[in-house]
């Protein structure tokens, strides 16, 4: 696959498509243009305060002000998702993690022997405009009284986890607390009554696979009409952030008719791709009906990709993300882990339900995760299982190169999220 599937996400809300509010209205395009000219000329006199040249290849841009996420310096749209990754070593990584009190043992390469920490201070820079700072306080005054729930796989469990270690270590141990009942893991700040949520459903509909312990099974059954058994953790949520693929990437799905108890459940083998617009259906006529319009703000982060072929990226055949540790720089780079087919389901469904008035966010994660082959886990996380003296003297067959090491990848996908809450 040569390119990405082109999902745009565009910065400015438009009367009748419901984007969303990053511009200014026209009535104040005078009063914006002065204080732009006032804040570029600002920015021309304290450009070396950041560390980086005011060259002529340098957009002059007001981020990171809140108040003008995605809007370039002459007040034309940004895409945020389109940009390169730049080395900055003075101003990453946003934690460490040994700061991190509840960082998970499948992400912690450092705790588990990566001595190449580089990965860590890589900073995403769109190409015309700027990622706002994330600012802990600032995202737990937005959810003061409210809950923040990420829905969906590992991967998503690795954004909750970065999401919650961005924003504890501002927080006195005394006034935090974590507990897990079920599916469900609560991180809790108590002073702003603000919980960080996630919720174990990797297919998103019901499987046999929802035991968030005991969910490695050879057989794989998802019941892709029937959702409420999940659904109504989440429904009344103020934030919700989804996601689903990693789950869904073999050639077909066995699909049931009737419940996991009943003994009388049809079941059928179905292609995935198909599976997987039944399962999105299911999910998009939920939301339709059940979500508080006026409450419940809906995020969709796009796929996850994957490392496991380095001829992909131009090294000799048989390796993976093992011992990798530097992005991929070619604009573009686009790997056969992704599924353009996947997205195109997926930006199908969203629009159906922007066209149905419920305005769902996609965070369009995919490009920009694909240059990072360094940032994974490889080796150098907790493994599960003793591994076997085959495994040991061929560390490329169990490294993993789907998850994310924390501080890392994850991290700009909340500064992404972040933006989107403080601004819409």
């Amino acid at each position: 696959m040569g390119k990405a599937y082109p999902i745009q996400v565009h910065v400015h809300q438009e009367a009748a498509g419901g984007g969303v509010a990053w511009g200014i209205r026209s009535s104040f395009q005078c009063l914006a243009g002065f204080l732009i000219a006032t804040v570029v000329i600002a920015i021309i006199y304290s450009g070396a305060e950041d560390g980086r040249p005011m060259g002529e290849d340098q957009p002059i841009t007001t981020a990171p002000s809140d108040s003008h996420i995605g809007l370039t310096s002459t007040g034309t749209q940004c895409d945020l998702f389109s940009g390169k990754w730049v080395f900055d070593a003075e101003n990453y990584p946003l934690y460490r993690e040994t700061q991190c009190s509840f960082m998970s043992d499948q992400l912690a390469c450092e705790k588990f022997g990566r001595k190449d920490l580089t990965y860590q201070y890589w900073r995403w820079q769109p190409h015309r405009c700027d990622l706002p700072r994330f600012n802990a306080t600032a995202l737990l005054e937005k959810l003061r009284n409210k809950r923040l729930v990420f829905v969906g796989d590992s991967l998503n469990r690795g954004q909750w986890v970065s999401m919650v270690c961005l924003v504890e270590t501002t927080i006195p141990p005394s006034l935090k607390s974590m507990h897990t009942n079920g599916s469900l893991s609560t991180f809790k700040a108590i002073e702003y009554n603000a919980t960080i949520e996630f919720y174990w459903a990797p297919l998103l509909v019901e499987s046999n696979s929802d035991n968030p312990v005991k969910h490695r099974l050879p057989d794989r059954i998802v019941r892709a009409n029937a959702i409420e058994k999940h659904a109504r953790h989440w429904t009344d949520a103020d934030f919700l952030v989804f996601n689903s693929f990693l789950w869904w990437r073999n050639s077909t799905v066995k699909v049931l008719w009737g419940t996991f108890e009943s003994a009388d459940g049809i079941y059928k083998e179905i292609g995935t791709l198909r599976t997987y617009e039944m399962a999105l259906k299911t999910w998009s006529d939920w939301l339709e009906f059940h979500v508080n319009r006026s409450k419940t703000q809906i995020f969709w982060v796009s796929m996850s990709p994957t490392h496991e072929r380095s001829e992909e990226w131009g090294v000799a055949e048989g390796h993976n993300c093992y011992n990798e540790t530097k992005p991929i720089f070619k604009e573009g780079y686009w790997g056969n882990g992704s599924n353009p087919n996947m997205m195109q389901v997926v930006e199908g469904t969203i629009e159906s339900l922007n066209a149905r008035g419920l305005k769902v966010q996609l965070l369009n994660i995919t490009q920009l995760s694909e240059y990072r082959k360094e940032a994974h886990p490889s080796v150098h996380r907790k493994q599960w299982e003793p591994l076997t003296q085959e495994q040991l003297s061929n560390p490329s067959s169990y490294a993993d190169c789907f998850h994310w090491c924390l501080p890392g990848v994850p991290d700009t996908w909340n500064q992404l999220l972040y933006a989107y809450i403080l601004n819409q």
